[in-house]
């Protein structure tokens, strides 16, 4: 047994049962660093990466930290994203499987309170959820921090840079002083040292190294003029033709500036930054991860927590100002053993931020010219191909009691499809959304109207009729 094994932690046998069920067997740098300390009830400060298993770090002991028997909200996670809350979330219910009923409840905005609220009056024991959606809750009496023992601040540089301090500050004011406070942040600068100062007691600090690029990860640096970066990118992606692919920019401005120019090229690319709406959000994620969108152009803050399966190329259409930025970014491709790409545009104005980055990951740019790329008109059927299905969206959804097994019933009734020709079917609140085979979608649609008395927009599932659109790329 190494002193990195999770059995040398001393933990109850059907919880390191459990953990080992789920592949949880030596413990990362970040878990081996903070689990004893947070076992031993201490405050911390831990600075991790996304990726480097800080959700069981904190998980554990605050899992550990709970009575079961007390229906009472004993564990609360902050987090600067949705996303990032359900991630959280989903990966805590998994780890509390080794200990019994464990009640976790998400309270983030973009959906409805009223179900929220409903659901924290069965009682909980961990909320996870965001600054703004958290604090509504508590200033409607609809959330009772009373009893809370484990409070964990995750990405609290994130927050900070969203604009969440208040809220944060608010809600730490209403947690019982006697409780242990778990800090997780990718940087720790002096601001948002001095600003967390008062949420902390003693805390005890963690650094853990910052992740390298693995070696399955290709990476080319291509130097471009002070000009021309838009067609640059789509140079990139008419050359490799990835299935999927995030392109990262620095500012929401420059964002709609290359999916504007993408678009008029032919790819099918949105657009992911921080001012779209709860709704806008859950559309472009869900037409990313089905394959009807080929091309994700997105800042930082705006992709935390969105892990993508089989991302084919990362494309850097701005050089990150920090280099453990670009080592994230890089990081999302060539994962559970792929190949991976990362190519990054640069100006020479940019190129001291490369060597920022040359220093952090220990080796050298390797650097091409953008004349070597492919330069020709790419077909748009072609484009169309590099993403092959669209999105048929259900004016309908959990609220209505839809499941998949229902609109996958009426695809296959009434519209004659296969289930090779559908892909994921996602369920939100108020909607639904189906990825069909692009080459068959039209007719399904118009199979699916066939004689609707509400119109030409409707179709019917499990004798219900629903308004249906595609959602445009």
């Amino acid at each position: 047994m190494t002193d990195t094994a999770f059995s040398s932690l001393q933990l109850d046998p059907r919880f390191l049962a459990n953990l080992t069920q789920l592949g949880y067997h030596e413990m990362t740098p970040v878990q081996s660093a903070t689990l004893p300390l947070a076992l031993a009830g201490r405050d911390l400060i831990a600075q991790a990466k996304t990726g480097s298993g800080k959700t069981a770090a904190f998980g554990i002991g605050m899992l550990l930290a709970l009575n079961p028997t007390l229906f009472a909200v004993q564990g609360m996670v902050m987090c600067p994203t949705r996303e990032l809350a359900d991630q959280v979330a989903n990966e805590l219910r998994r780890l509390a499987r080794g200990i019994g009923n464990v009640k976790v409840v998400t309270l983030t905005g973009g959906i409805p309170m009223r179900p929220q609220i409903a659901t924290l009056e069965f009682g909980a024991h961990i909320v996870v959820g965001t600054p703004g959606r958290i604090r509504d809750h508590l200033q409607r009496k609809t959330l009772d921090l009373a009893r809370l023992r484990t409070l964990v601040l995750d990405e609290a540089d994130r927050m900070t840079d969203m604009g969440f301090y208040d809220e944060i500050a608010a809600i730490v004011r209403e947690c019982p002083a006697r409780r242990q406070t778990l800090l997780f942040s990718a940087t720790y600068p002096d601001d948002i040292r001095e600003a967390t100062a008062l949420f902390l007691n003693e805390p005890e600090e963690v650094t853990v190294e910052a992740r390298h690029v693995p070696v399955q990860i290709t990476q080319r640096f291509y130097e471009i003029g002070f000009e021309g970066r838009e067609e640059a990118a789509a140079r990139v992606l008419r050359h490799y033709r990835p299935g999927s692919a995030i392109a990262f920019c620095n500012t929401k401005a420059r964002c709609r500036e290359v999916v504007d120019y993408l678009r008029g090229k032919g790819f099918a690319a949105l657009a992911l930054y921080g001012e779209l709406d709860q709704r806008e959000r859950d559309e472009t994620l869900v037409l990313f991860a089905n394959r009807s969108c080929s091309v994700l152009v997105a800042t930082d803050v705006a992709a935390r927590g969105i892990d993508v399966a089989g991302l084919e190329l990362v494309l850097n259409v701005d050089v990150s100002k920090d280099p453990e930025v670009h080592v994230h970014r890089v990081g999302r491709t060539g994962r559970a053993g792929e190949s991976g790409l990362a190519v990054t545009l640069s100006a020479p104005n940019e190129k001291r931020f490369v060597r920022l980055i040359e220093e952090v990951q220990g080796q050298a740019a390797e650097w091409h010219p953008i004349a070597e790329l492919d330069d020709v008109d790419v077909p748009a059927d072609e484009l169309a191909s590099l993403a092959p299905m669209v999105t048929l969206c259900f004016a309908g959804g959990k609220k209505d009691k839809l499941r998949p097994g229902d609109l996958m019933g009426a695809l296959a009734k009434d519209a004659g499809l296969t289930k090779e020709q559908v892909g994921k079917i996602n369920i939100f609140e108020f909607n639904s959304y189906v990825a069909i085979d692009r080459s068959v979608a039209e007719q399904a649609f118009q199979r699916l109207n066939a004689n609707n008395p509400l119109g030409p927009d409707y179709g019917s599932v499990k004798g219900r009729n629903f308004k249906m659109r595609f959602i445009q790329t």
